[in-house]
């Protein structure tokens, strides 16, 4: 059988990733999973959670050197578009993806985990780490979205074409608007953009998750060029309320650019708060 385009894009850019990264496909009561793992066996723990449409794969440029400290656990998001396969439970709500989150850390043999997510990836982080506050013992969030403040009324109306009928060229054409001259990579850009008209994804949206109840130290790293919403206001909110919150603004970054953008101030910022 031959290989979709979006697999093709997958496979290439699955290939930018460290020689020794390792696939493995997690069985959960909701499908395969799929995690790219990397770095020592005995490092600390580091799960990743992507933005929609972005896929495990687009830590890529922060793996080299997040694998060099943690063991990085990079995972395609149910529901998404990516190697991750929904079957047998069906996934209905966010308790699901919770649900689904715990399956996935007891398949991977992580008691306990830092928890790093971007976006809707963010988001899913935070409600993961309100469920289960045992299991995280730091919590990352890049740009994340539907945490501390809704998105922008003009990020919404660009991005509704894309929703109501996916192409590669809408996706692609928004994409240019938010990232603007930030350049991120072109066959991840590829990716994303296929990714958007991949058939069956289901990615779950819900309430935003009361973070004012999270107890273990949190790092905010918000995109200070992004679209998505506005960046200021959202620091500003999350300082008021994390109790134990660490915030900082990426100064070339835009939403969508990241984890891509300046992926060693993001690795450095990662690896100062994860210790």
């Amino acid at each position: 059988m031959s290989l979709s385009a979006f697999d093709l894009a997958y496979d290439e850019l699955r290939a930018r990733w460290p020689d020794s990264t390792e696939e493995r496909d997690v069985a959960t009561p909701y499908g395969r999973t799929r995690v790219h793992v990397h770095g020592p066996a005995d490092g600390s723990p580091l799960v990743l959670l992507p933005g929609g449409s972005a896929t495990g794969l687009v830590w890529f440029a922060n793996a080299p050197a997040l694998g060099g400290r943690y063991r990085i656990h990079a995972v395609d998001l149910l529901g998404d578009a990516g190697r991750t396969e929904r079957r047998g439970t069906p996934l209905k709500s966010a308790d699901d993806l919770t649900a689904w989150l715990d399956a996935l850390l007891d398949g991977l043999g992580l008691a306990r985990t830092h928890l790093c997510g971007h976006s809707y990836g963010a988001w899913l982080a935070v409600r993961y780490a309100l469920h289960a506050p045992q299991r995280v013992d730091r919590l990352a969030l890049v740009d994340p979205t539907q945490v501390f403040a809704g998105f922008r009324p003009g990020y919404l109306l660009r991005a509704l074409p894309t929703l109501i009928r996916p192409s590669r060229a809408r996706a692609r054409a928004f994409l240019a608007w938010e990232t603007a001259d930030a350049h991120p990579d072109e066959t991840w850009q590829r990716l994303y953009a296929l990714a958007t008209t991949v058939p069956g994804r289901k990615l779950i949206a819900g309430t935003r998750p009361r973070a004012a109840g999270l107890r273990m130290p949190v790092l905010v790293l918000l995109a200070k060029r992004g679209r998505a919403h506005d960046a200021a206001r959202v620091a500003d909110r999350a300082r008021r309320t994390l109790s134990r919150g660490e915030v900082a603004l990426l100064p070339g970054a835009t939403h969508h650019s990241l984890p891509l953008t300046g992926p060693k101030e993001l690795n450095d910022r990662l690896m100062d708060f994860l210790g």
